[in-house]
C-alpha cells in the first residue's frame, strides 16, 4: 500500500470512526506525513515499518531539538495509525508496541489570580455592542472552563436557562453538561437579547451563540487577540489567551477545595492524570506563600 493511500484512508478512519476534532485530525495527519517522508527516504512502505525504523525516527526528532512533548505526540499518532492498519488486517503486529513514550517535562500552565481575572473583565468596554459580546465570551469561559473550540461551537439550543447549565460538545464529539452561574447567564442574556438579535446570521450559523459582525462564526484568532488586548489594558504582564482562562477556572476551584474528580468532569478530561496538573499549581502557590511569609523562608 502506498503511503498516500494509507494516509487518506487513515484520515477517513479518524474522522468517521474515531470522531476526532478537525484540529486533532490535522495534527495526526501532519505527524504521519512527516513519518512517511522519513520512511520513503529509506524505501520503506507503511507495511514494512519496524521498531528500529521508528526508534531511528524518534531519535532524529530529538537530535533536531524537538521537545519531549512533540516526540510523545508523534508516538501517539503512529500508535493510532498502526492500530488502524491492524483493524484493517493489513499488519499482524504493531511495530510501535514496546517503544517507550518519551518522559514529558511537567510544565505548569499560566493562570490568573482572582484580582487579575476581575481586572480582565473590568477592562471590557461594555458601552459598545461588541463589548457586550466580549463580556459574555469571557464570563462564559471563566464560568465553565471551556476550550475555545467549545465556546465557538456553542449553540442557542445548548443553553438551558431554567436549569442553569450548558450542553457542551467537546473533543471527539463527547457531550457533557456544565453548570453556569447567574452572573455569566446574565451576560449571555444581555448579549443575545440586546446585541445578537440585531445581527442577521449567515446560512448555517442561525443557531450559533457567538457571531461576528457579518453573522458568521467567530474565529479562534479573534478570541485570542481580544483576550490578549484586554490583558494589556488591565496591566496584566502574563502572556495569556482563552486557554489561560480555562486554567484559571480549574485552579480557582482547586484553591477553594473542589474535588479533583468533579473538576475532571467539568473540564471534559478523559484521564484524571490530565486534571492533576492543577493540584501541582496549588502546591506551587502554597510553597511560594510559605517562603514569602515564613520568618525563616526569607
Amino acid at each position: 500500500m502506498k503511503w498516500s493511500l494509507a494516509i487518506e484512508q487513515f484520515q477517513n478512519y479518524l474522522r468517521l470512526e474515531r470522531g476526532l476534532s478537525p484540529n486533532t485530525l490535522d495534527a495526526y495527519s501532519r505527524d504521519l506525513k512527516n513519518f512517511s517522508i522519513y520512511s520513503q527516504g529509506l524505501n520503506e512502505t507503511c507495511l514494512t515499518v519496524d521498531k528500529d525504523l521508528i526508534r531511528s525516527f524518534i531519535q532524529t526528532l530529538s537530535k533536531e531539538g524537538k521537545s519531549s512533548r512533540t516526540q510523545a505526540r508523534m508516538r501517539s499518532s503512529l500508535r493510532t495509525f498502526f492500530i488502524f492498519l491492524k483493524e484493517e488486517e493489513l499488519i499482524d503486529i504493531s511495530p510501535i508496541e514496546g517503544i517507550a513514550t518519551p518522559q514529558l517535562e511537567r510544565k505548569l500552565p499560566i493562570y490568573l489570580s482572582i484580582q487579575e481575572m476581575n481586572s480582565l473583565l473590568a477592562a471590557i468596554d461594555r458601552s459598545q455592542s461588541q463589548g457586550e459580546r466580549d463580556n459574555a465570551i469571557v464570563e462564559t469561559l471563566y464560568a465553565c472552563g471551556l476550550r475555545v473550540s467549545e465556546l465557538i461551537g456553542l449553540r442557542m439550543r445548548d443553553i438551558y436557562r431554567k436549569d442553569e447549565v450548558l450542553r457542551i460538545i467537546g473533543k471527539g464529539n463527547k457531550e457533557r453538561v456544565v453548570p453556569i452561574y447567574e452572573k455569566a447567564l446574565k451576560a449571555l442574556d444581555i448579549y443575545i437579547n440586546e446585541v445578537r438579535v440585531h445581527i442577521n446570521p449567515k446560512k448555517g450559523f442561525e443557531d450559533h451563540v457567538f457571531l461576528n459582525q457579518r453573522g458568521g462564526s467567530l474565529s479562534r484568532v479573534y478570541i485570542f487577540k481580544m483576550i490578549s488586548s484586554l490583558a494589556s489594558l488591565a496591566g496584566i504582564k502574563k502572556k495569556i489567551g482563552p486557554h489561560t482562562i480555562r486554567h484559571t477556572f480549574a485552579t480557582h476551584l482547586i484553591q477553594n477545595d473542589a474535588d479533583i474528580r468533579v473538576i475532571q468532569v467539568l473540564l471534559g478530561h478523559e484521564s484524571i492524570t490530565t486534571t492533576e496538573i492543577y493540584t501541582h499549581l496549588e502546591q506551587n502557590h502554597l510553597r511560594k506563600t510559605l517562603l514569602k511569609y515564613h520568618p525563616r523562608g526569607l
